[in-house]
């Protein structure tokens, strides 16, 4: 019996591109979660991450003849996703925020689930991630992309030259220089250790 939760992704792929029903919920189901809080990280608007995460999924959907299956969905998926939230980055330049002037307004809040910390350590894990994310804000669009890419995401060095295109030895550069950015917005907030 096909069982489509322990599928591999290629064969859910190839479900859905014939049309049979269930392999593009399952992939949706898979995916939803991960491709939305990486656009999230990228546009820092979660209404507007939800939205474009939808639109995502629509692209991938149309798109699943085209997607060849000797390279890795997750990949591939999350080129799609990258392509979105640059362009919707791109449409919405004005509103930006660098490191090098803009104004940085509150981050929005996540919940986090957590067992066995106490209110305390709940409170400073809380109070450091805030910090680390409007930081990651701050960031250039080139250099928040890698970072969210590798950090968030977890993503290899290779994942992330298939996603963005971009050499390797760019993507090693560009990260470097960004958790220097960011090395040097904790240590002007007085932060050390992160």
């Amino acid at each position: 019996m096909f069982s489509l939760s322990s599928a591999a992704d290629r064969d859910l792929v190839a479900t859905a591109a014939q049309g049979l029903e269930g392999g593009f919920e399952e992939l949706v189901r898979r995916y939803q979660r991960p491709i939305s809080a990486y656009v999230y990280r990228m546009v820092g608007d979660y209404d507007c991450a939800l939205d474009l995460t939808q639109e995502i999924f629509i692209k991938i959907y149309a798109s699943l003849s085209r997607y060849r299956p000797e390279f890795k969905f997750s990949t591939w998926i999350y080129k799609i996703a990258h392509n979105a939230a640059i362009d919707h980055l791109r449409r919405n330049a004005g509103r930006e925020r660098s490191i090098n002037g803009g104004t940085e307004s509150e981050p929005t809040q996540l919940a986090i689930e957590s067992k066995g910390l106490s209110p305390e350590q709940q409170s400073e894990r809380e109070e450091r991630r805030i910090e680390i994310e409007s930081v990651v804000r701050l960031l250039p669009t080139a250099y928040r992309e890698l970072i969210v890419l590798r950090h968030s995401q977890d993503l290899t060095y290779e994942e992330i030259v298939e996603v963005t295109g971009l050499p390797l030895g760019t993507v090693k550069n560009r990260l470097f220089r960004a958790r220097e950015m960011m090395r040097q917005q904790f240590l002007l907030r007085g932060i050390s250790g992160v």
